[in-house]
């Protein structure tokens, strides 16, 4: 070992103290030089720049939700009806792209968001009056309430398009506009502003009566739009040779594609629902992946043991199941909770796809209710079951301490705000979507005729044929 003098230790040491002096006094004179404007540019930078990031994830997620349309649901669709049926069926989802976007912007969003009631909103935003570059802090305090409305204009697309898949092959053009846009302006913007608008009565952030967790629309979108499936199946009757006749898909391939577009889409829809660029978004994106992929297991596992092979189309819509029942739950649940969810409603919509429509006799064309109401309807119920304080707290006592958030997390209530929100979308789904349909068939009409139904509604709606075979 080296041995060092003492002297020269010490000299060292008071080297280092005059070097921390010197340090302690530079900072100390260059913090006196900072003054409070600059300080106060320095925070407006570091919170534009949060805005900024949580701006861009938004406008990234709502890119993604559209894609869920466009091309994900209609290559879904397309690819799912006999090749006679495939234009119009994607057109039905680029119809809505369209006819949606014009009504959001007149009254839609306004009905939705707009400051009214515990049922619907008013006329404060009607054509967009007050929606700019301002957030509303009520909604979403770090980007443009614009944003905000693009946003949710691209769930008020998607919603009326699911329902396309319980009457395609068979409902006119015309009458498919015409009930949708009033689908659009008498169920979902009502439901919209129940679940997510200012006093809404399902509004569990902000001051509904009965609060029910839906973080990304299991009831706003999926029981509306699954129930409403149902009830358009069972009015206008089945297609002229179901069920005694196989009407297979006429390309899974394009399903196929179009599934995995929605699953990618999918996380614009639950982890852009977080609203920023945060942690909550990422375990949004987290527990939407994780349900998707157990839900997929759990259809193939049942399919296989039922019907002796895993198919590709089994696959896929069990994905697709799993996607819609962990849409309520994605920002209140944790990895392991959403695989449950996942494992649940994969054979759940198994058997209400392949079981009960065969025993009821309905012709839900595409599944529409076997997987959109059915599982939304059980993950709105999950949600109440396995939502935690730890994911995202929603609820504190009167002292201001927080409460459990689901059944497992110490607060069994919950499980009734689920049901009862469920009740009230089943309720407005079903009786709204019954007083629609008469109404547009009483004037326009919905069903195509024999002879139509038969060459198909590519030529006799459009005019023109999905595939140029000689």
């Amino acid at each position: 070992m080296i041995s060092i003098p003492a002297s020269t230790a010490l000299f060292s040491r008071a080297r280092l103290c005059c070097l921390f002096i010197l340090l302690f006094t530079a900072l100390a004179a260059t913090a006196q030089t900072v003054s409070p404007q600059q300080l106060a540019d320095l925070q407006k930078q570091i919170t534009d720049a949060r805005l900024n990031a949580d701006n861009a994830w938004m406008l990234v997620s709502s890119a993604l939700v559209l894609m869920m349309t466009g091309p994900g649901l209609a290559l879904f669709y397309g690819g799912l009806v006999r090749r006679k049926n495939v234009l119009s069926t994607m057109m039905q989802s680029f119809a809505m792209m369209a006819v949606i976007t014009v009504l959001w912007g007149v009254v839609g969003f306004s009905l939705a968001f707009g400051p009214g009631n515990s049922f619907i909103g008013n006329f404060h935003h009607l054509f967009l009056h007050g929606v700019g570059a301002a957030p509303d802090p009520d909604y979403a305090p770090t980007i443009p309430l614009q944003t905000f409305m693009i946003y949710q204009l691209m769930f008020a697309i998607i919603t009326p398009a699911l329902i396309s898949g319980a009457f395609a092959e068979r409902m006119k053009f015309s009458g498919m506009l015409l009930f949708l846009t009033l689908w659009s302006l008498f169920i979902y913007s009502p439901m919209a502003h129940m679940v997510w608008g200012k006093g809404g009565l399902l509004n569990a952030s902000l001051g509904g009566r009965i609060p029910c967790l839906d973080f990304a629309g299991g009831t706003v979108v999926h029981v509306t739009s699954g129930v409403s499936a149902l009830v358009c199946a069972i009015y206008l009757g089945q297609r002229k040779d179901y069920p005694h006749d196989l009407l297979p898909p006429h390309s899974v391939v394009l399903s196929f594609v179009g599934a995995c577009m929605l699953w990618v889409g999918w996380f614009g829809f639950n982890a852009g629902s977080a609203l920023s660029a945060g942690s909550l978004a990422t375990s949004a994106f987290v527990a939407t992946h994780f349900a998707a992929a157990a839900a997929a297991l759990g259809w193939i596992a049942v399919e296989w043991i039922n019907d002796g092979h895993p198919s590709a189309l089994g696959g896929i819509s069990g994905a697709v199941a799993g996607l819609v029942a962990i849409t309520p739950a994605a920002g209140f649940v944790g990895p392991m909770s959403a695989l449950v969810i996942g494992f649940l409603v994969g054979p759940f919509c198994y058997f209400m796809v392949a079981r009960v429509k065969r025993w009821f006799g309905y012709d839900d064309s595409l599944d529409a209710f076997g997987v959109h109401g059915a599982g939304g309807t059980l993950g709105a119920l999950l949600t109440g079951v396995f939502a935690s304080r730890y994911i995202n707290p929603m609820f504190k006592d009167a002292a201001g301490n927080l409460t459990g958030s689901g059944l497992l997390d110490g607060n069994p209530r919950q499980l009734l705000n689920q049901a009862a929100g469920v009740l009230i979308a089943w309720l407005l789904a079903a009786l709204g979507t019954l007083i629609l349909l008469k109404l547009v068939d009483l004037t326009v009409g919905l069903r195509v005729t024999r002879e139509d139904e038969l060459i198909g509604l590519d030529l006799t709606q459009h005019g023109e044929e999905g595939y140029s075979i000689d």
